[in-house]
Formats: structure tokens, C-alpha cells, sequence
């Protein structure tokens, strides 16, 4: 024969211990969360930055190609005022390149990470240029992620 309590218990619901998380089994894994979070957010966050410096002295080593590669098509580097468009279109001020590439050498012209133009700067004789970005800040001068980053050639 049955009895009341047997009854009962057949007509409750079993919970199943698996079905689901207790209130300190979700307090665990928040935590744990918590921890690896603490752990690598300062680690991440530090990082945009840093990869637009490898940016910026990527465009510069790409830049100064084009420029030597401009050099060697045209007898010497854009002047200072043709600027790093003569690596853009066929500048038409003098001195005029004498065998300009008919596609120019890059396809546009290049800002740096930060959203300003890379400086630029040439007297057009003597093989040398200067070419820098002043980083985060865009000022000249300064360290770490505002410090100056240049392809110089003397």
C-alpha cells in the first residue's frame, strides 16, 4: 500500500542535480570571469596603439620604396614642394620626372594612422630626403607612442 508521503513524492517534480547551475556554482564561474578579465583587458587595451606604430613604420619602409623606386626611374627624389603626391600623379612643376610610371607609384597619397599627412621633406639634389610622422600627438618631438618616426636617408 502507498502512504501519503510516498503519495507526494511520486507527484512532485524531480530535480534533476545536473539541470542546472546553483547560485554558487554561477558566483564560481563569475569570478573566474572576473580574474581573466582583470588579467588581460590592460593587455588589450594597450594594443591599438602599439599597432599603429608597426603601421606607421610599415607605410614609411612602403613609402620609401616607391620614393627610391621614383629615384631610380627619374634621376632624383620629388622635390620638397611636389611632395608625396609625385608618387601619386606626374607632378608638373620642375624639376619634371623624365620617365614617370604610367600607374605612379602608389595609389594614393599616404596619412599615417593617426589621420595626418607623413612629412615630407627633399632639396631635389643630392640623393637624400627626409620622410617622418609625428606620431600619436603629431607633434615633433616626444616618447613612447608620441615619439617621432622617420625613414631619414643623408
Amino acid at each position: 500500500m502507498i502512504t501519503l508521503s510516498e503519495r507526494h513524492r511520486a507527484a512532485a517534480p524531480r530535480r534533476d542535480r545536473r539541470a542546472g547551475l546553483t547560485l554558487v556554482e554561477m558566483i564560481v564561474v563569475l569570478a573566474i570571469i572576473a580574474v581573466v578579465a582583470v588579467l588581460i583587458v590592460p593587455n588589450v587595451i594597450g594594443r591599438p596603439d602599439q599597432a599603429r606604430v608597426t603601421v606607421a613604420k610599415t607605410d614609411l619602409k612602403t613609402i620609401a620604396t616607391a620614393l627610391r623606386v621614383y629615384r631610380l626611374d627619374n634621376g632624383d627624389y620629388p622635390t620638397t614642394e611636389q611632395g608625396l603626391k609625385a608618387l601619386v600623379t606626374k607632378p608638373t612643376s620642375p624639376p619634371e620626372p623624365l620617365s614617370y610610371a604610367a600607374d605612379g607609384y602608389l595609389p594614393e597619397v599616404p596619412t599615417d594612422p593617426w589621420g595626418k599627412a607623413y612629412i615630407y621633406r627633399s632639396p631635389g639634389t643630392g640623393g637624400a630626403y627626409d620622410l617622418l610622422s609625428y606620431g600619436k600627438d603629431g607633434k615633433e618631438g616626444g616618447d613612447e607612442l608620441d615619439a617621432d618616426l622617420s625613414d631619414k636617408t643623408r
